[in-house]
Order: C-alpha cells, then sequence, then structure tokens
C-alpha cells in the first residue's frame, strides 16, 4: 500500500479513502483528481461510452466539486471490435462529458484482449467547501439519490433475461449525471458525501462511518429499487462482486432477521455510475429530497441515519 504523501497542499488523499484526490492551487482553487474505466455494461456501444463517461465523472461530483476536463482511456481487441464500435463508443462519452460541461483534451488507447473506457477527470473546488466522505454527524440522515440494482440487472442482461423496456430504464439510470444532485446539495448543510459504485451501498457507507468513526443504520423498507430487481435476484442474477462484498464487510454489518432476502442482494450489490450518498441533518434532508425530487424524474430517498460509534458499524433493519 503507497503511503499518504506529505505534500502539505494535498487537502484530500490516500488515508480515507475519498471518491477523488484534492491537491490546493490557491487560498480560493483546488484541483479534484480522478478516473475510472471499466469493462462494457451494457450492449449498446453508444450506451456503454454514455455510462462510463457519468460514472467517471461522479467522483467529482461526490467532492461538491466542478469537472472540467477529461482525458479518454480506451482498451480494445483491434480483431474482434470494429472501428466503427469504438468510434460510438467515444462518441457516448463525448457527448455525456459535453452536457457535463467538460471538454475532453485527448486520450491513451493500447490494444488489449478485453474492451475497456473510461475517463481521467479534471474538476476545481473551493478548498473551503469540499464534500468528504469522512466527516458525517452522528443525528444525521442518509439520502440516497439513485434506486439501487443496477449489478443485478446487468447480470441479467449478460444472462439474455432482461427485457428491453427494463434495459432501457436502467440504462437511463445509469448515464444519468450526478451533476444536479451535487449542485443542489452545496446549498445544504452536508456534512458527508460519497458516490456509489463497485463496493455497493454498504461498502461505500463502511468507508463513511469508518472515517468518521460513527455508525449506521439503514431502513431496508426504505431502499429505492430498480423495477423488477427483485424477480431477477430470485432468479440467480446475482454477481461475484456482491458475494465479495459481502464477505470483506462480514464483521461490520449487523442486518436483523426481520430484513428480506432481497433488500440483503441489494445492499450488497456493485452499482455502476450509482447516485450520491448524503449525510445531512434530518430537517435539511427533507428540503433537500423536496428541491431534489421536484425537478429531477429520479427520485432522491431517505434510507437511514447515523449514529455515534458503535461495536457494530452498521445496522440494517
Amino acid at each position: 500500500m503507497p503511503k499518504e504523501t506529505e505534500n502539505p497542499a494535498v487537502l484530500v488523499g490516500l488515508d480515507t479513502r475519498d471518491d477523488a484526490g484534492i491537491i490546493k492551487v490557491s487560498d480560493s482553487l483546488a484541483m479534484i483528481q480522478t478516473v475510472d474505466f471499466f469493462t462494457p455494461i451494457v450492449d449498446d456501444p453508444y450506451a456503454y461510452g454514455q455510462i462510463a463517461a457519468a460514472n467517471s465523472l461522479s467522483d467529482i461530483y461526490a467532492m461538491g466539486g466542478t469537472p472540467r476536463t477529461a482525458l479518454n482511456i480506451l482498451g480494445f481487441p483491434e480483431k474482434t471490435i470494429s472501428k466503427r464500435i469504438i468510434a460510438r463508443i467515444i462518441e457516448g462519452g463525448y457527448d455525456k462529458a459535453t452536457e457535463a460541461g467538460v471538454t475532453i483534451l485527448g486520450g491513451h488507447s493500447v490494444k488489449d484482449p478485453e474492451l475497456k473506457f473510461g475517463m481521467s477527470v479534471t474538476g476545481f473546488i473551493d478548498p473551503d467547501d469540499i464534500r468528504r466522505n469522512s466527516t458525517a454527524q452522528a443525528g444525521d440522515a442518509l439520502v440516497l439519490t439513485k434506486p439501487l440494482g443496477t449489478g443485478i440487472l446487468t447480470t441479467a442482461l449478460k444472462n439474455e433475461a432482461l427485457p428491453d423496456d427494463i434495459l432501457a430504464h436502467v440504462t437511463m439510470i445509469m448515464s444519468t449525471l450526478n451533476r444536479q444532485a451535487s449542485e443542489i446539495m452545496q446549498q445544504f448543510t452536508v456534512n458527508a458525501c460519497t458516490d456509489v459504485t463497485g463496493f455497493g451501498l454498504l461498502g461505500h457507507l463502511y468507508e463513511v462511518a469508518n472515517g468518521s468513526k460513527v455508525s449506521a443504520r439503514i431502513f431496508s423498507d426504505y431502499l429505492p429499487l430498480l423495477p423488477d430487481v427483485g424477480f431477477f435476484a430470485r432468479e440467480g442474477h446475482l454477481t461475484g462482486g456482491a458475494k465479495e462484498n459481502e464477505r470483506y464487510l462480514a464483521n461490520h454489518v449487523h442486518i436483523t432477521d426481520n430484513v428480506s432476502e432481497i433488500a440483503r442482494q441489494v445492499l450488497f450489490d456493485p452499482q455502476t455510475s450509482g447516485g450520491l450518498l448524503i449525510s445531512l441533518p434530518l430537517d435539511e434532508a427533507k428540503s433537500f429530497m423536496a428541491k431534489f425530487n421536484k425537478n429531477s424524474q429520479i427520485k432522491a430517498a431517505l434510507i437511514g441515519e447515523i449514529k455515534p460509534a458503535a461495536e457494530t458499524t452498521i445496522e440494517i433493519v
């Protein structure tokens, strides 16, 4: 494991496993840097490019920053992937970056046995207005801005079991920027924020609670789910990543007997381009949701609360 840098200009580095790194440029400006890429999550190359771009940009939004530039990252098997498909992937990423007000300055591609695409993104923020994943406060409410279940549904897609209408819906969710949620949360007293991706809701919540030296409680009945997630979970369309997440968190999570098996599967399910998980005072959480839900086709949900530190870091009820 690399050692934490001793550069005093680094405001967010390796120590709290935050969503992005931040370095101070001046008293009023800091630069945010992040990178992400993955193999295709959907079959349509344009949609894949859009989802990969939205996912890469999300870390900047989770910090409360504004993304400005990006570099494409592409690995491709030259003998099995046509130039037309590659062009559509890049076009999808370009269009999503343009929607975010981000300029793509270039990038790098390599021959690779497996197709991969994503972006390295640079953003900016006021050094005094950073949203970290390690500063949640006991008494906060937890708000999630996108529904859960992308891992289960995209696994069903790989198994050729996902209907077109649900595919279209989950693609819309994954390709939606977290820009609006980020901009609205800056109008409130947000104590901590992270985005929900590969470690699942519980994996990223554990990083928040552990880094903040608090505990958390999740209300399983309030979890927002994508359409028919329960059906496809019961049909066995589950990811290996969910099992890895559950093993990793085994000593940090207590799930009460009344929690359904579907909720349990969704809590550990790896997400692609998931929503923001926001920790803020309860009265402000209600105001945030009212404002966000009024202006978004995707609805935020209040899913839990932050508690004082306890023997078990996360309780699911």
